[in-house]
């Protein structure tokens, strides 16, 4: 039986284990922060056409499908996993919008959010594989991705699905609640969506679940929660952030591209990590995910504007993605 005298001496050691930890936290988020800021300057001072609103609105533009990816996928991230069918799993989600939508004829509220729970269906599936059949995140969703894609080509025929009847549709992203500001409406659902990942992750039972499972799964299935119904939960969620970055991308095209996706998941995983998020599980927060996209955006959109090759823009996002995860084990190693 463990005497009070015991449990006092713990408390004062756990509370600047705790400290430090939140330190190292805010110390992640504030480097990524810095590191935006730096290539933010030095796109500024090389290309005089950077640094105005109609580019700046762009960037925000342009974050809004990666954002939201990386939302969902740092949920998956703290828990330890890894989800590769994000951006498969979109292009399917925008293709479903368009069935139902365009060929089915369903009012666009419904159809909106056919789309955005079938991404929910997506991630249920996933965290079945993942907790119930106890197969490895990297396979259960690599499979899940070849999946999404084959399906996104069978129910679009191969062909994109336009909205040009539907204007309302299109306007969920491009156009502006703000009058005259000439700001996408897309950039104000991806701040909510943001408030509403950061209060889902500090604040609430799921969000306590998703840091514990990440540092401790089997300390915390010891402890009486039910951890593969919580990572089912989680996954699902996931899906839901993938279901919507889809209705997103097919109304900021004005069309569900069946062909689109592949490669997303990869900058939405390295927006997370550049974040501060760890691969290893355990940490991670909502604002590095917002930094990461956004840095992810600002480079593209920078290359681009300096007229630098598409191959060549492939090549230094890999780079970012190294030292990214490269930044992870050194932080990991420092913990040590």
């Amino acid at each position: 039986m463990t005497s009070p005298t015991v449990t006092k001496q713990e408390r004062p050691e756990a509370a600047p284990a705790v400290v430090r930890r939140t330190l190292r936290e805010r110390l992640q988020q504030f480097l990524a922060f810095a590191s935006l800021i730096v290539i933010f300057a030095f796109f500024s001072i090389v290309s005089p056409n950077f640094f105005n609103y109609g580019n700046v609105t762009n960037i925000l533009f342009s974050t809004v499908v990666i954002g939201l990816l990386a939302l969902g996928t740092t949920f998956v991230i703290i828990t330890g996993g890894i989800d590769l069918s994000i951006g498969t799993g979109m292009a399917l989600c925008a293709v479903i919008s368009g069935v139902l939508i365009v060929d089915a004829g369903l009012p666009l509220p419904l159809g909106v959010l056919g789309a955005i729970l079938f991404g929910g269906l997506i991630g249920l599936i996933n965290g079945l594989n993942v907790s119930v059949l106890g197969l490895p995140p990297f396979i259960a969703t690599l499979a899940m991705m070849l999946v999404a894609q084959g399906l996104a080509l069978v129910l679009s025929d191969s062909t994109p699905i336009y909205f040009d009847q539907t204007p309302g549709y299109i306007d969920l992203s491009t156009g502006s609640l703000i009058p005259g500001a000439n700001f996408p409406n897309a950039v104000l659902i991806l701040a909510v969506v943001a408030v509403l990942a950061g209060v889902l992750l500090n604040k609430t039972v799921l969000g306590r679940y998703t840091y514990s499972i990440g540092s401790n799964e089997e300390a915390t299935a010891l402890s009486g929660i039910d951890v593969r119904r919580w990572k089912i939960i989680i996954y699902t969620l996931a899906g839901l952030f993938t279901g919507l970055a889809g209705v997103m991308i097919s109304a900021r095209l004005g069309s569900a591209q069946p062909a689109t996706g592949m490669g997303y998941e990869l900058q939405a995983i390295a927006a997370v990590v550049i974040g501060g998020t760890s691969l290893a599980g355990g940490k991670g927060s909502i604002v590095g995910t917002v930094i990461g996209a956004l840095i992810i955006s600002v480079l593209n959109n920078g290359l681009q504007i300096m007229s630098i090759p598409q191959e060549w823009q492939n090549v230094i996002l890999g780079c970012v993605i190294l030292l990214a995860v490269y930044a992870d084990m050194a932080r990991k190693r420092a913990s040590l």
